[in-house]
């Protein structure tokens, strides 16, 4: 009996090795495709159903998540756009305290190792945000308040800059802590993308006068200041899920996006993304992308374009 056992070791063991060769070579083929290249900009807007979740990984390796969608899809997406092993995480943005943005944040600071975490200021009791900021503070994880005028210098000349909050949106309404959220505007070389929360278009129209105007930089001793004064930008999340409320026919034709990118989930219960905004995207050229069509849309830069490659 061991004589046989023996004989089909050695019949299978050829079938074996084969079998590890084609799973090493599954694996780096894997790593391989989910590395980003240096010297290029990935930016890719994560399929988290209803919500938002954007990850952002510079020419140098440095990487930001803004928002973290509505649960744990985060967890499950980052392996599609990173390396798999790789639990490091440069900084986290919450652009304001709805659940559908940051409670995904909560099982991230669990599993990986985070730099810092950028925040509106919005003071919001929930249970689940205020676990969310208990993990920060376990991990005595870096916190800042955004401001207009802070940037986060990722390296590689790509910059991530914040236009909104220009004050203190602390103490807003619990029906108006939409319009605290952070809007954000990435640049690399020539190309740029723009990320809005869900603020709406009474925010829009402040960020299309302070646009006209200039505005005038802030301190911080944590955020190199660059102060852009345009929001024209390659890439566009559209606010607020695609939300009539929000992408208003002004702001977009001023932004004038190649892709337009909206997060959104399957059927879900707000219709959205509403007719409008997407007529407003294809007005002015935009390619109109969405994660419940299309899944997690990646986009790469060199500096000089901006592509949809998945």
């Amino acid at each position: 009996m061991l004589s046989s056992l023996v004989k089909k070791q050695q019949q299978y063991a050829p079938l074996v090795v084969v079998g590890m060769l084609a799973a090493a070579c599954m694996l780096i083929w894997f790593l391989v495709y989910t590395a980003t290249p240096r010297g290029v900009l990935t930016v890719a807007v994560l399929n988290v159903g209803q919500g938002d979740s954007i990850y952002i990984e510079s020419p140098t390796g440095e990487r930001v998540i803004i928002d973290g969608g509505p649960d744990d899809s985060l967890l499950r997406e980052l392996p599609k756009v990173m390396p798999p092993f790789d639990r490091s995480i440069d900084a986290i943005i919450s652009t304001h305290p709805d659940s559908d943005h940051y409670t995904g944040f909560i099982d991230l600071l669990q599993r990986y190792q985070v730099g810092a975490f950028v925040e509106s200021g919005i003071e919001k009791h929930m249970t689940s945000f205020v676990a969310l900021e208990q993990e920060v503070a376990d991990e005595k994880i870096a916190r800042y308040i955004a401001r207009r005028g802070m940037t986060l210098d990722l390296g590689g000349g790509a910059v991530l800059e914040i236009l909104y909050p220009d004050h203190d949106v602390s103490h807003l309404a619990a029906n108006m802590d939409n319009n605290g959220g952070i809007v954000a505007r990435l640049t690399y070389g020539k190309t740029s993308a723009l990320f809005t929360a869900d603020v709406d278009k009474t925010v829009e129209d402040h960020l299309i006068k302070l646009s006209t105007a200039g505005a005038a930089s802030s301190k911080n001793t944590f955020y190199a200041i660059d102060v852009l004064d345009t929001l024209k930008s390659n890439l566009l999340l559209a606010g607020h899920h695609g939300s009539r409320t929000t992408n208003e026919d002004a702001f977009v034709a001023l932004v004038h996006p190649t892709y337009a990118a909206v997060s959104v989930g399957a059927n879900n219960k707000y219709h959205l993304p509403n007719q409008e905004p997407l007529d407003s995207f294809a007005k002015y050229g935009a390619t109109i992308l969405r994660t419940d069509q299309q899944g997690t849309l990646i986009f790469r830069s060199d500096g000089e374009t901006l592509s949809y490659i998945k």
